[in-house]
């Protein structure tokens, strides 16, 4: 019984079923790589112009897919993977999907919500923690695993900053209360020429300031990706501008599988949605919820009235 490189025993017992699709042979080998020393069985490979949606009907159940999407253009990501999402959904399988930086926007048009793992511009090392995590996951063993525990802390995180945007959109000063229900209502932009207790030059000017601090002292110890994506969906709100989702993980200054990941976390807090652009079907949108946008608001409006800096 060996092990795998993420040091989980690669016997029997725990491996899972996975299927590889490829959009060309460089990114199916890279899949087999990540799938032999995450300790997965590979029973299928998909490559090239096999990958359509009558070639995935024959295929036997697996547990992941991974998906390398290098070498296909949008045209063809738009056909495949929506049917890739669906018979994830259908089979209850786990989606690992990596492409380029320049397909952010079009993967997470079809992808950002759902049974994905996302991983932006991602080494072989990024492929194997996500299968690891995904065998941790079905083993019972995930809460003992490094990389789970760090993002169970960013869950929780993810979840204070919520409660905390709740309790200032109801006017609540103290620890207590509870978080509203999570609906997920678009707030519109406010009416022109109409102040708030903050405006948009304010909150850029915030953003700028936070970014300053990279310059004088070492950056990694100030990442704070659900704030920095907040402070940029809110200017934007004010500004009655859009944002798109690679516009947005720039924004959040970390590595952009990091910044996906977060953008999850806050779609499921309530706080941020995608709203498709009525304009252009292959682009959309990432929007504040009315009860974020309460939230900001009432946060300004509190430190306002406490003399302090707002940010």
């Amino acid at each position: 019984m060996g092990l795998g490189f993420d040091g989980f025993s690669s016997g029997a017992t725990d491996v899972r079923r996975a299927i590889v699709i490829a959009f060309d042979r460089a990114g199916g080998d890279m899949a087999v790589r990540a799938a032999a020393h995450g300790g997965v069985q590979v029973v299928a490979t998909i490559t090239g112009d096999d990958v359509v949606a009558a070639a995935l009907d024959g295929i036997a159940h697996a547990d992941l897919h991974l998906i390398e999407t290098a070498g296909a253009g949008a045209d063809l990501l738009d056909t495949v993977l929506p049917v890739l999402r669906e018979r994830a959904v259908r089979d209850r399988a786990r989606m690992i999907v990596a492409f380029g930086a320049e397909q952010i926007d079009t993967v997470t048009l079809h992808l950002l919500g759902g049974p994905a793992d996302l991983l932006c511009d991602a080494g072989l090392s990024d492929r194997v923690a996500a299968i690891a995590l995904g065998r941790a996951a079905a083993a019972g063993v995930r809460e003992r695993d490094p990389d789970s525990e760090r993002l169970r802390r960013l869950n929780e995180e993810v979840a204070r900053i919520a409660e905390v945007l709740a309790r200032l959109a109801r006017g609540e000063g103290d620890a207590g209360g509870s978080v509203r229900d999570r609906s997920k209502d678009y707030a519109a932009p406010p009416p022109a020429g109409v102040m708030g207790t903050v405006t948009a030059a304010e909150v850029r000017g915030a953003i700028r300031a936070r970014r300053l601090r990279g310059q004088y002292l070492p950056a990694e110890l100030f990442a704070d990706p659900a704030w920095d994506m907040l402070l940029d969906l809110f200017a934007a709100w004010l500004e009655r501008t859009q944002v798109s989702v690679s516009s947005l993980c720039i924004a959040a200054a970390v590595p952009p599988t990091t910044a996906l990941r977060w953008i999850g976390m806050l779609v499921d807090a309530g706080l941020v949605e995608r709203r498709d652009d009525p304009a252009d079907r292959r682009r959309a949108f990432i929007v504040l919820t009315a009860r974020a946008v309460a939230g900001m608001n009432g946060y300004a409006g509190a430190v306002a009235s406490a003399g302090l800096g707002w940010a």
